[in-house]
């Protein structure tokens, strides 16, 4: 597949979007960005990308669109419902799907999209890092999809990527990245854990991400969020208790059988989002998980 690109449609610009965009017009790339919260723009039309009035303006002559939205079911409704960018979409058009919406609803768009507009290659192109990550081009991509596909968007990639691994066929990406949640929603909960058991035991918490540095039970969750957690810092957020929320409930959705130590966390996680706490920072997870004990054991310290 012999691709060219230079002009970019991005579709969704919130903690991760924003940074990505900000790098791809810094790298030279014509970028037009839309967003449901058009305030959200601003800040980066300021560097330099064009804003959209709407989705099909955003992707009319892109060579390449970029999805980085909430689930499948927005991607569904922008591609079929009445915004119509499967139709908008320019003819030879590369769509690269950044968000994390699992292998079965990306495969079922994909073959969808595919049922009416043949030309359009995806790609499934889950991201971990972080909004650090995403801020210094230090992201890993785990890609799904066509060889050639994902050659062609290599270039694009290598500004947000510190390293792109190509998984194999659609939806390969996808069931990585679930993987991937998996194990830091499950680390998170016992960084918490051994934080508040940390603090019982009178110890200054703050200083334990770095006595641990280096040893088995370090990790950058340890180090990013941990150290957040230790302090009480969850400003500015960097990812929130719905995000785990959601995913795992696709790793239950998406396993075989039903995974003990997901659905447990799949709980603790339910258990901290209700009641509005969802929308909060993971930094938060440690008072929840905690509870009445944790908050009275800080005080007293």
């Amino acid at each position: 597949m012999t691709v060219t690109i230079s002009r970019i449609a991005f579709i969704g610009t919130g903690l991760m979007g924003a940074p990505m965009v900000a790098r791809l017009v810094g790298a030279g790339f014509a970028v037009r960005v839309w967003n449901r919260s058009p305030e959200k723009l601003r800040p980066l039309v300021a560097l330099g990308a064009a804003s959209a009035a709407s989705p099909a303006e955003a992707v009319a002559d892109s060579e390449l669109v970029c999805f980085c939205l909430t689930d499948g079911e927005a991607i569904g409704e922008l591609l079929f419902g009445l915004a119509g960018l499967a139709e908008a979409m320019a003819a030879g058009a590369l769509l690269i799907d950044f968000s994390t919406i699992g292998p079965k609803a990306t495969r079922a768009l994909a073959s969808r999209l595919a049922s009416s507009r043949p030309d359009i290659g995806w790609i499934d192109a889950p991201v971990s890092g972080g909004v650090r990550g995403a801020e210094t081009g230090e992201l890993v991509i785990m890609c799904g999809g066509e060889e050639g596909a994902v050659a062609a968007v290599g270039p694009v990639l290598s500004v947000l990527a510190k390293r792109v691994c190509h998984l194999g066929p659609l939806g390969n990406g996808q069931a990585a990245k679930l993987c991937n949640q998996l194990i830091v929603s499950a680390s998170i909960v016992a960084i918490s854990e051994a934080l508040i058991l940390g603090r019982e035991q009178g110890l200054d918490i703050a200083a334990l991400p770095a006595a641990l540095e280096g040893g088995w039970a370090d990790s950058l969750p340890l180090q990013i969020i941990g150290s957040r957690m230790a302090v009480g810092c969850d400003d500015p957020p960097i990812v929130s208790i719905d995000t785990f929320v959601k995913d795992l409930a696709l790793v239950l959705d998406s396993a075989g059988r039903t995974p003990e130590l997901a659905a447990k966390t799949a709980d603790i996680y339910a258990v901290a989002a209700a009641g509005g706490g969802g929308a909060s920072d993971v930094t938060t997870l440690i008072e929840r998980v905690g509870g009445a004990n944790s908050t009275a054991a800080r005080d007293e310290g």
